[in-house]
Parts: structure tokens; C-alpha cells; sequence
């Protein structure tokens, strides 16, 4: 799951990432409306936590532009503003969900988790490929029919490949896709992740290594 904060607070904004990280999701900081944008015209995240009073661009503006999109992430306001009619007029933007500061964290994370279930990218269909089956859902895999236990990035990692159904997956992207901008996500990282992936999912070998240019079943 890759979630993007937006929030010009900035130790608010950092708390929350640091937060998020610790419950296994990629996180992306931005402190105004239009970074904000930038970011999302870029990246597909699955939830979209929104200060509603940002400087640059409003976050009243930064909703409605994101649901003009018709982009897959879903909106979730966070705001001091916590009076019925203010709720009403962020969800009548088109949010799906609101949260009033002072909040609890483990409420945020609930609500986060939610609404990427909620996404369309949380039901998309089963990946096979060379014995392969994965379920975006459920997050399981199998081999022949034998459960595989994956990490989180594992998990990933293989996604990415699967969805590319045999096609090339530069490193770039990969990294791009399953870490998010502040993690260490250098060569290595990205090395270590695949060698683990190979030898949970056994002989004979189905990832393969192209020199200089990505990775593919």
C-alpha cells in the first residue's frame, strides 16, 4: 500500500509518516496543495490523506482535482475543522472519509487501511504466470499449488513483475513502485529483496536478471 500525506504541519506531517512506516506502508510527504499535486499526477496511491487548510493550492481545490481525475486513490480529510457542516462540505468535495484533529493513531491507521480495501486496486483479478498465482486481495501466493510465505516487499516486488506479464521491469521502477521516496531503496535493497523472492519461491528459477536493463518472468 502507498499512501501520500499531505499536511503543511510539518512535524505533524513527519510524525504521521514515521507512523504509517512502522505499520508497513510506503509514505510520500507533501507540505502544500501543489506539491500535492505533482505527486499524485506521478504516482497512483492507493489513499490520499488531506489537510483541508494548505497553503499554494487549497485542499478543497486538491480534492476536487484529484476525483476529476478519476484517479483510484481514495481521499481521506484530516482537519481541525470538526463541526457537522464542515464534515459534509469536505465529503461533498468528493473525500471518502473524514478525520478530525486531535485524532487517534491507531484510528488513522484503521481508516487508511480501510479505505485501500476499498480501492479498485484492492480487487483487481488473480496474476498466473509460470505456475504462479497471486491474489491482490488476499495477498497470497502459490507455486504449483504450494503456499508461499512472502514479505511485504516480496510481495511486491512480485506483483510488479506480474503485471508486466513477461515484459521487462526496469529497476527504476520497481524501486519507484514498492518503496516509497524517503526509504533506502538504493541497488542493494532492491538485490537483496529479489535473491529472498527467488529462494522462497524454489527451483527451477522464473525470475530473470537482463544486465543493465530490469528484471521479468
Amino acid at each position: 500500500m502507498r499512501v501520500l500525506v499531505v499536511e503543511d504541519e510539518e512535524q505533524l506531517a513527519e510524525a504521521v509518516a514515521r507512523g504509517l512506516r512502522l505499520h508497513a506502508i510506503a509514505v510520500d510527504v507533501a507540505y502544500d496543495g501543489q506539491e500535492a499535486l505533482k505527486l499524485a499526477a506521478y504516482v497512483d496511491y492507493d489513499v490520499v490523506v488531506l489537510d483541508r487548510d494548505l497553503p499554494e493550492v487549497h485542499g478543497d481545490e486538491v480534492c476536487r482535482e484529484l476525483v476529476t481525475a478519476s484517479g483510484a486513490s481514495r481521499i481521506l480529510m484530516l482537519t481541525a475543522a470538526g463541526r457537522v457542516r464542515d464534515r459534509v462540505g469536505g465529503l461533498s468535495l468528493g473525500a471518502d472519509d473524514y478525520l478530525v484533529k486531535p485524532f487517534a493513531f491507531a484510528e488513522l491507521v484503521a481508516r487508511i487501511r480501510a479505505l485501500a480495501r476499498r480501492s479498485p486496486r484492492a480487487v483487481r483479478p488473480v496474476l498466473e504466470r509460470a505456475g504462479i498465482r497471486l491474489d491482490p486481495a488476499r495477498r497470497t501466493v502459490a507455486r504449483d499449488g504450494r503456499q508461499v510465505a512472502l514479505g511485504r516487499k516480496e510481495f511486491d516486488v512480485l506483483h510488479e513483475l506480474l503485471r508486466a506479464d513477461g515484459g521487462l521491469v526496469t529497476s527504476a521502477l520497481l524501486r519507484a513502485n514498492v518503496w516509497d521516496e524517503h526509504a533506502d531503496a538504493g541497488t542493494g535493497v532492491l538485490r537483496v529483496t529479489l535473491t529472498s523472492l527467488r529462494r522462497k519461491l524454489g527451483e527451477p528459477p522464473v525470475i530473470e536478471n537482463v544486465p543493465g536493463r530490469g528484471y521479468r518472468l
